[in-house]
């Protein structure tokens, strides 16, 4: 683990990378009330997505390329948009399902979350994120299934 990343003594403390976090989700809100249209905001939204997966390292770019391309052939309702600094597809304004990359907070693999809002409830308890660390046909499969529920 890097220093940036390791606790320190006080637990008050963020590290490095979540203050970078915390700080590019200020500039998304800000970003959000200045834009006009909801077809200007779309548009900025997706740009955003773009650039932001364009800037991962390659292998946490292979994973982000594949993800937003399911993302947007079985679940065209949600709306890519970034959310603290990752990209993220919200429907009705609230976040449904987000690819946090590996490199983002020096972690070993890549992630695949769900918030509240995705519809894979499954009795009392449920997995609401998946570790990415390649991509393949049966991955793809597995992903645009839980995309396609999660979005329903």
């Amino acid at each position: 683990m890097s220093s940036s990343t390791q606790a320190t003594s006080d637990p008050g403390t963020f590290t490095a990378e979540e203050r970078t976090a915390m700080k590019e989700r200020a500039a998304e809100l800000r970003a959000e009330s200045r834009r006009g249209s909801a077809a200007a905001k779309a548009a900025e939204a997706e740009a955003q997505v773009l650039a932001k997966i364009a800037e991962l390292p390659a292998a946490d770019r292979v994973i982000a390329e594949r993800v937003h391309a399911i993302v947007r052939e079985v679940a065209p309702d949600l709306t890519p948009r970034t959310w603290y600094g990752m990209p993220a597809y919200a429907k009705d304004g609230k976040v449904v399902c987000f690819l946090k990359p590996a490199g983002k907070f020096e972690s070993r693999y890549a992630t695949l979350g769900f918030e509240d809002p995705a519809a894979l409830d499954d009795g009392p308890m449920w997995p609401t994120s998946y570790a990415l660390t390649a991509m393949n046909e049966e991955v793809e499969r597995a992903l645009a299934d839980l995309v396609r529920r999660a979005a329903a």
